[in-house]
């Protein structure tokens, strides 16, 4: 009912930047996004939240990344990015997008809530 959909991975060297997007859409109408936010998990471990956004603007990071990433929203186009500048060879992982969603099935008058995953865009930084 809600695709999540990532783009912007890719190879990049050591101190270099990338920057990932991430839009919404549905089958029927996104009444509205709650958290948005991006995790990443690395070959051998678990997946880790990397930055996340409320739909207030408020944002929050996870240590290793302050300073380096910055995430943003743009509620209008239903898309969340990642700019991650002074890339490490520890950033590398396959990245996801995940959102809290309200929607509405077509045809149908209420609303629905649900946590939606993106299909996961692989960074990687060499050294």
């Amino acid at each position: 009912q809600v695709q999540l959909v990532e783009s912007g991975g890719g190879l990049v060297q050591a101190g270099g930047s990338l920057r990932l997007s991430c839009a919404a859409s549905s089958s029927g109408s996104i009444v509205g996004i709650n958290d948005m936010g991006w995790y990443r998990q690395a070959p051998g471990k678990q997946r880790e939240l990397v930055a996340s956004i409320t739909n207030g603007g408020s944002t929050n990071y996870e240590d290793s990344v302050k300073g380096r990433f910055t995430i943003s929203s743009n509620n209008a186009k239903k898309t969340v990015y990642l700019q991650m500048n002074s890339l490490k060879s520890e950033d590398t992982a396959v990245y996801y997008c995940n959102a809290e969603v309200t929607y509405r099935r077509k045809y149908y008058s209420t609303t629905e809530q649900g946590d939606y995953w993106g299909q996961g865009t692989q960074v990687t930084v060499s050294s």
